[in-house]
């Protein structure tokens, strides 16, 4: 046998070790490698994960190993590249741009924004200088209101006025980096590595059908096999989850070549089947049609396996836990002394190969197996591919679609859950991530990262390489991330709860980017990993005066590593230190390397190689600052051992994080909710930058909560983030230097906007008051009608210009504002609540978890949940409001008619006001109502009212005439 045949051999051996290895671990626990069914004849055999044949081979004949990227980084920033660097200067193309807004639409906007803000002065002026005397009280509220409302346009108003466009160029990117060049004759990839984060915390609230299209859409992503991992977070440690995952692998080997061969787009099977339009159109392959009815048959046998997986785990579980018991009682002398009188049976969970599920079991409250209770565990369902692409075969028996010319490798892929331990804070969503983000450091340590909900699947393939654009591109390395907007499937046609949010995500987000970039919002970002771990950018620009105007601009220090014989500061590990120098904290940048990433060798040794392969390359580095050569990350990946998997394990502890800086400075940071918004906003705060990324097409869709009770309480937990973020150190007004003045405005206005439900809860009851007590804000109400009459106008102008440069429609924006007053009358108020509470009182806000919407099933309404009524406390308010107001107009009507002295002019504007009330309630009493066909259509509601007012007047013009004298109409 040849050495690298031996080589080889060793690497599919490797492979087969891990992919058919669970690793478990923890506090004061043993790490273990639990070998799961494994299948082998002869001396070989096939791994279940990889399907590939093995060979064992001695150690002698293994010795001769590929260098790692760590080893071989001297080699690379030695090799010369100044012979073909001349060539591709003279033809190099941008990868990403800016795209001006047209002056007329940006002069106009701004106009109009100093004539709305002029309007607002000479309004509250009149108003102040004007008190209605006979109600001084209702005067005064008023006052305080308007006051607050012009602050709060001005804040979310004043980010608006530098927006921007963008656009990438992914040939360019293909040229760049995958072109063959003298140095790489083949066109291997050089594009840098890229590690998909999936969470996930409950299989009942998110489908496991959900979360198996999204990987889906992950492995057959356009992008270099090699160079892609993807990582599933269960923070449940279901079995579930774990189970569902097996066969989305086994399912995935047909998807994934069929979407390349056929060039399939969306490359979610759910998402694809379900399209409308013809979809033979544009494919040329004469076995296209063939191919897609038996992959969608598997598809439809696959979807069968993943709903039917709770009763398959448990009719397994009661099988196996009943034959333990018989055995049990067949051989009572084990069980103890007692066990004559009583034979006690954990009810365990197992797993398809007999064995026990080391997470959490199905039945609660057995130690070791609870959802907070349980170990870590690692395991890597599909091992890294080599670079050296692998061609199918013919049809055949066990080939489902001819694969010729096809590349059949798949993306590396792990199952993770963290460590749980009763006593121990771990932090949701956060710290589940930055699990995730210390795991991959050790096993793949791509430089770039992206975060996905379990519930947001790849809708364009060639997403991450629109991304990949503006971090490759000149001043890419000062990008921390690059955030996509969020889009939906599965929203009801009206968009009653506008779950699009058009309006912050095609309008202020797209704002922000003009500025320092958008704010972090949760999913569908790229990250650069070195700006997770807490770094300040290579070149950062101060703002100083008042409104930031004068500005200084500084070279960092870039990340290096020196070796040091003595370090009394402990910073020395393996003979390496970090120098580093961070603004935000002057002691940051001198604490110890543990103190900030925990004692892991290996988490701290994958620093230096991830920072070299994340910068730019020599030819776009600016001067002072060394780039990677071309071609450097052309080679294959160091494949993983059991050693390292195993290192792994030791960094998803629950005591991995004490006594560092995970969860402060470095990762996710903790105790908010809304962790995604400060997490950006202390990349921002350090001098980074960051790109809003809008496609031709979505790159990525996801569901959304069409309930109105689920979409209620996720918009009190955004809101109840917002109100932690303005009560604590991450507010705005506490910023560096490093942030834009207009950026610490949109942050401040993201913290603040909750405040508003006061003010537009006194405004929702005031027509109500004045129609009651029969007292008005003001006296002239031609003055006001006026007043209204042009904000109006002004506003409608507004709202047309914002349409032509983003997605945005009119109808949108009168959506947004009739759920802003709803959420504001319930959600933003409660949130306002919660959050004093934690403050003063120091009350902890519970986290819930927003259930995500299952598939709906062939013939099942698409929109069933929108109809579904549930209670909630959130609801008692705005359904106050709407009775409140509805009573009033009739009462005010009542008395006008049988007053000696009506005041219609006052009535008319009352009613005005009222009635403008009740159009903001319109979608929610359209849900609260629910399924027409069921119960009483919204009509009905509006028809009573009306049916009331007529019958007042009926009896009015049947009244004697000589009662009528007193009623007339007139102006005041």
């Amino acid at each position: 046998m040849s050495k690298d045949q031996a080589v080889e051999d060793n690497a599919y051996m490797e492979k087969l070790q891990i992919s058919n290895a669970i690793f478990t671990g923890g506090f004061n626990t043993v790490t273990r490698m639990h070998l799961i069914k494994l299948d082998t004849n002869n001396g070989g055999g096939l791994c279940t994960g990889c399907e590939l044949s093995y060979t064992h081979v001695s150690d002698d004949e293994a010795e001769n190993q590929d260098l790692s990227l760590l080893s071989m980084a001297d080699d690379f920033e030695t090799k010369d590249t100044a012979e073909f660097g001349s060539e591709v200067k003279k033809t190099r193309r941008p990868l990403a741009w800016k795209l001006s807004v047209s002056p007329t639409i940006l002069i106009s906007y701004r106009l109009l924004t100093i004539i709305r803000l002029l309007l607002l002065g000479f309004y509250l002026t009149w108003t102040l200088t004007h008190p209605n005397h006979e109600s001084m009280w209702l005067w005064r509220i008023s006052i305080t209101c308007e006051l607050w409302f012009a602050f709060s346009w001005l804040l979310e108003q004043l980010p608006r006025l530098y927006f921007v466009n963008r656009g990438t160029d992914v040939s360019a990117l293909k040229d760049r980096f995958e072109s063959p060049n003298l140095q790489n004759p083949k066109g291997q990839f050089d594009l840098p590595g890229i590690e998909v984060f999936v969470t996930t915390a409950d299989p009942q609230k998110e489908p496991l059908l959900v979360t198996a299209n999204t990987i889906l859409s992950i492995l057959a992503v356009d992008y270099p096999v090699e160079k892609l991992a993807c990582y599933l977070s269960d923070d449940a440690g279901s079995l579930l989850t774990f189970e569902s995952l097996v066969d989305t692998v086994k399912f995935a080997r047909i998807w994934v070549p069929f979407c390349r061969k056929h060039g399939i787009e969306p490359r979610s099977p759910e998402a694809y089947f379900k399209q409308k339009h013809d979809f033979l159109k544009n494919k040329v392959r004469l076995d296209f049609a063939g191919d897609r009815r038996r992959v969608k048959r598997e598809y439809d046998e696959f979807k069968v396996r993943i709903n039917s997986l709770p009763e398959t785990i448990k009719r397994r579980s009661d099988a196996y836990n009943a034959k333990e018991e018989l055995k049990a009682k067949m051989n009572p002398s084990e069980m103890g002394e007692n066990s004559l009188n009583e034979i006690k049976i954990s009810k365990a969970t197992w797993m398809s190969d007999g064995s026990y599920w080391p997470g959490t079991w199905e039945v609660p409250g057995e130690d070791d197996h609870s959802r907070g209770d349980h170990v870590g565990i690692i395991h890597v369902m599909l091992a890294s591919s080599d670079a050296k692409p692998v061609y199918g075969s013919n049809k055949n028996g066990k080939n489902l679609i001819d694969t010729t010319n096809v590349d059949i490798r798949l993306p590396m892929l792990v199952y993770m859950s963290r460590e749980k331990r009763p006593g121990y804070c771990h932090n949701k969503k956060a710290g589940a991530v930055n699990s995730l983000l210390r795991t991959s450091a050790i096993m793949s340590n791509g430089p770039f990262i992206l975060t996905l909900d379990c519930d947001h699947y790849i809708y364009n393939s060639l997403a991450l390489r629109e991304g990949m654009c503006f971090m490759l591109d000149k001043g890419g390395d000062r990008v921390c991330y690059v955030q996509f907007p969020q889009r939906y499937d599965g929203i009801d046609p009206d968009d009653l709860y506008a779950n699009h949010n058009t309006l912050f995500l095609d309008v202020n987000l797209r704002a922000l980017d003009g500025l320092q970039g958008p704010c972090y919002i949760g999913t569908c970002c790229i990250f650069r990993r070195i700006a997770l771990y807490g770094f300040s950018p290579a070149r950062v620009t101060e703002h100083h005066g008042l409104f930031g105007t004068k500005k200084t601009k500084l070279l960092r220090r870039k990340l290096t590593v020196s070796k040091k014989e003595d370090d009394e500061m402990g910073t020395q590990i393996n003979g390496y230190t970090l120098d580093c120098d961070d603004a935000d904290d002057a002691d940051t940048g001198s604490l110890p390397l543990p103190k900030r990433f925990g004692n892991s060798t290996s988490l701290a040794a994958s620093i230096t190689t991830m920072e070299f392969q994340g910068t730019l390359l020599q030819e776009l580095e600016s001067k002072g600052n060394q780039g990677r050569p071309t071609d450097s990350l052309t080679m294959p990946q160091e494949p993983l051992d059991v050693a390292t998997v195993a290192k792994a394990i030791s960094v998803i502890s629950c005591v991995y994080e004490d006594n560092t800086e995970w969860g402060k400075r470095v990762g996710w940071i903790y105790d908010y909710l809304t962790e995604d918004v400060v997490t950006g906003y202390k990349m921002h705060d350090r001098g980074w930058r960051s790109v809003y990324c809008i496609t031709k097409h979505d790159a990525f869709r996801g569901t959304a909560p069409i309930n109105l009770t689920d979409r209620l309480h996720q918009v009190l937990q955004w809101a109840t983030g917002s109100i932690e973020l303005f009560f604590s150190r991450n507010n705005s007004v506490f910023a560096t230097g490093r942030m834009k003045f207009l950026q610490k405005v949109g942050y401040f206005n993201i913290a603040v906007y909750p405040f508003t439900s006061f003010f537009i809860l006194v405004y929702c009851f005031l027509p109500a008051i004045s129609l009651f007590s029969r007292q008005f804000v003001v006296q002239s109400f031609v003055t006001l009608l006026t007043f209204n009459l042009v904000d109006s106008i002004i506003l409608y102008l507004l709202a047309i210009l914002e349409t032509k440069w983003s997605s945005m429609t009119i109808t949108n924006r009168w959506r947004e504002k009739q759920a802003f007053v709803i959420w504001a009358t319930s959600s933003y108020l409660a949130a306002v609540l919660q959050g004093l509470l934690k403050f003063i009182a120091g009350v902890n806000i519970s986290y819930r978890l927003t259930p995500k919407l299952a598939t709906a099933k062939d013939g099942d309404d698409e929109f069933a949940e929108l109809y579904v009524v549930k209670w909630t406390f959130l609801m008692i308010l705005p359904i106050t409001i709407m009775v409140v107001n509805t009573i009033a107009i009739a009462v005010g009507i009542a008395r006008a008619l049988y007053s000696p002295h009506p005041e219609w002019s006052k009535l008319v504007w009352g009613m005005f006001y009222s009635f403008w009330v009740l159009c903001h309630f319109h979608p929610f009493a359209k849900g609260l109502i629910g399924r027409r066909s069921q119960t009483l259509n919204l009509f009905h509601v509006w028809s009573g009212l009306v049916s009331i007012i007529v019958l007042f007047l009926g009896i009015y013009m049947a009244s004697p005439s000589g009662a009528q004298n007193h009623m007339k109409f007139q102006f005041p």
